[in-house]
């Protein structure tokens, strides 16, 4: 055997034993955990009327007047299917679909679009894997005696901004 082979082999032994104790040192995993309770348990209620979405929105639309946001606010039902919705004049027409979809997500996954920003942000990218998730804030679902009813999904604004007109909405509803 030629001193090259004998020196490939001792390299490729001590890349091995490195690889392997830099596997046995990795940090575990903490989607391992499993936790005793279902988070985000929330039982979906009766749909959100017509009404009700409506006084949503109008809440949410004079937050943005207010503020001078031209914004694009949308209403699901619990069963994540449009309600209401509202457009105000001068609002950025790719905001259509995007507050359709906080909406839905919004109320497919109970809980905040946000709650997918933070995660994306910090590196849970399995996330952007699940269908319908959006990882932008302004998503909040819209919530009755503990049962979510629909949620809002605002878009045109930075995400902030459309937070803040979703939480405007939400208000209404208390």
């Amino acid at each position: 055997m030629s001193s090259k082979s004998i020196l490939s082999i001792a390299m490729l032994g001590a890349a091995l034993i490195v690889a392997g104790a830099s596997h046995a040192q990795q940090k575990p995993n903490p989607f391992d955990v499993v936790p005793d309770k279902m988070p985000n348990d929330i039982p979906y209620g009766a749909p959100i009327s017509l009404e009700r979405a409506d006084a949503v929105l109008a809440a949410a639309v004079a937050e943005s007047r207010k503020r001078d946001w031209k914004l694009i606010c949308a209403v699901v039902d619990s069963g994540a299917t449009l309600v209401s919705f509202k457009r105000m004049d001068g609002a950025q027409i790719g905001s259509i679909q995007i507050a359709e979809h906080k909406a839905r997500a919004a109320a497919k996954f109970r809980r905040e679009t946000k709650a997918f920003e933070n995660g994306v942000q910090a590196g849970v990218t399995y996330l952007l894997t699940l269908d319908d998730v959006i990882a932008s804030r302004g998503g909040i679902p819209i919530m009755d005696s503990d049962k979510l009813i629909g949620a809002i999904g605002c878009s045109g604004g930075t995400g902030s901004q459309d937070e803040v007109v979703a939480k405007a909405g939400i208000a209404a509803m208390k």
